[in-house]
């Protein structure tokens, strides 16, 4: 059972499943993500040191607005006593300048005369040297300093110039530093809290896009799993903008390899005919014994005969391509080829028990799927007795399929020997040795396998293993 199918190409390696794990280290969805992360990071990282930024200036221009109110409530509340030194018209010893070391302290100084809040505890402040601008300025001037008991202080100091060679009036009032960082720490401790959670929900959409954009190219990747098993011959021409181009390109690829595969096919059918019919023309000549009366040019035409049909046959498998593009119905041809073969045998009238069931499919080319069973079957009725069994099951990603028969069966070393090329045990028994090394080959380049096995029915059970 052998058909002249061809082409000329070398075989190409067993495709491999396509890869569905998480993102690899290359991957693109790695990468976006990666690129993605990195810039919400600086993005977040700068938006919280602005953010502080404007914090601390919001938190010490409030400081600042307070202790100005205590100078300029002292300056308007000044007044000379009757020794020539100072006094107020009121007392200006309020929360929180009441609270002995508090930090918050309010001192005025004219010459050696001074007063000090309740907070100062008898002590004085320490103030620098303001510069001559800062002295001649209408408003207090901002300045750091320390504490009588080395605290650090946030400063605003107004220095008045005196009238009539008198000495200038330095009014200061003080803020612990405490009174900045406190709520500026507590404020960026909520802001980190609030970012984290912003930028959460910002990789959480860049995720989901990502995904979604990139679902274009996981959907393109089934869609060539199933051109490559068989389920379509072409991709969809409605894809993104981004895709299209390439899936018009491979669209292209698959319609050239599929014309030379048949370009190819045709020739070696023609090759094919044109070397069996002298062949055939040459072995009827023979026939006559006179002509070739010890058989040896008989001999060399059966083996022309042979490497020809071999030759032809590894062309044609060859040319496969590695990749089935179309389905077929398991059931539907293995009863078509029991109708002919039963017709073939009807002498040995072989009862055919089938065990195949319906929307059973092999990704397989419809005339390899007919060689590969068309020998085993052939084999089978040759050597059976009067039965021969056809079971087929999907196993996983792989249709198997059982032919058996109730012969003499093979031994180990027979099995071994029947797969080589041009062996056959029984010289015989017509044929030339190439049905099952051929229907070997072929089951490898799909990705399947042939087994041979005892069978319970007494004699050889043949295993065919193709992809479903």
């Amino acid at each position: 059972m052998s058909l002249p199918h061809p082409p000329l190409s070398p075989p190409p390696h067993p495709p491999k499943p396509p890869h569905r794990g998480g993102p690899g280290p290359g991957s693109l969805q790695r990468r976006l993500l990666l690129a993605a992360g990195a810039f919400l990071s600086v993005a977040l990282l700068a938006a919280g040191l602005s953010i502080g930024f404007i914090l601390h200036r919001f938190v010490r221009g409030q400081i600042d607005g307070r202790l100005d109110d205590r100078i300029l409530s002292l300056v308007s509340d000044l007044r000379p006593d009757a020794g020539g030194g100072l006094s107020l018209g009121r007392d200006r010893d309020g929360p929180p300048f009441d609270r002995p070391r508090s930090g918050w302290y309010w001192q005025v100084r004219r010459g050696e005369a001074w007063l000090g809040s309740a907070s100062l505890d008898g002590r004085r402040l320490a103030l620098p040297d303001s510069p001559e601008r800062q002295r001649e300025a209408e408003m207090p001037a901002p300045a750091d300093g320390t504490g009588p008991w080395g605290e650090g202080l946030i400063l605003r100091i107004l220095t008045i110039p005196g009238e009539g060679g008198a000495p200038p009036t330095v009014v200061a009032a003080s803020a612990p530093n405490a009174a900045l960082r406190g709520p500026v720490l507590e404020a960026l401790r909520t802001l980190a809290v609030c970012l984290g959670v912003i930028g959460l929900f910002l990789f959480a959409g860049v995720l989901v896009q990502v995904r979604l954009g990139l679902r274009p190219l996981r959907r393109l990747r089934d869609q060539l799993a199933e051109v490559r098993s068989g389920a379509r011959d072409r991709l969809p021409a409605r894809q993104p903008d981004e895709v299209r181009p390439l899936v018009t390109e491979m669209n292209a690829l698959l319609d050239q390899n599929a014309a030379q595969l048949e370009h190819a096919r045709a020739h070696v059918a023609n090759l094919a005919h044109g070397l069996k019919t002298p062949l055939a023309t040459l072995s009827m000549a023979l026939a006559d014994t006179a002509t070739d009366s010890d058989g040896s040019l008989r001999r060399l035409v059966e083996g022309m005969d042979r490497r020809i049909r071999h030759h032809l046959r590894r062309a044609r498998s060859a040319a496969i391509g590695g990749a089935a593009r179309t389905r077929i119905d398991l059931a539907g041809h293995v009863a078509d080829l029991r109708i002919v073969l039963a017709r073939i045998h009807a002498g040995k009238e072989i009862a055919f028990e089938l065990q195949v069931p319906d929307g059973l499919g092999i990704a397989c080319d419809p005339q390899d799927l007919h060689e590969m069973l068309g020998n085993l079957i052939e084999n089978a009725c040759q050597w059976c007795r009067g039965r021969v069994r056809i079971a087929a099951q999907r196993v996983g990603s792989e249709a198997v399929v059982r032919i058996e028969d109730d012969g003499p069966g093979l031994a180990g070393e027979a099995a071994a020997a029947v797969l080589k090329r041009g062996r056959r045990l029984d010289e015989s028994q017509p044929g030339h040795g190439f049905g099952l090394p051929i229907a070997v080959e072929l089951a490898e380049l799909y990705g399947g396998s042939v087994r041979l096995e005892p069978s319970d029915l007494g004699g050889l059970c043949v295993r065919l293993s193709l992809p479903a």
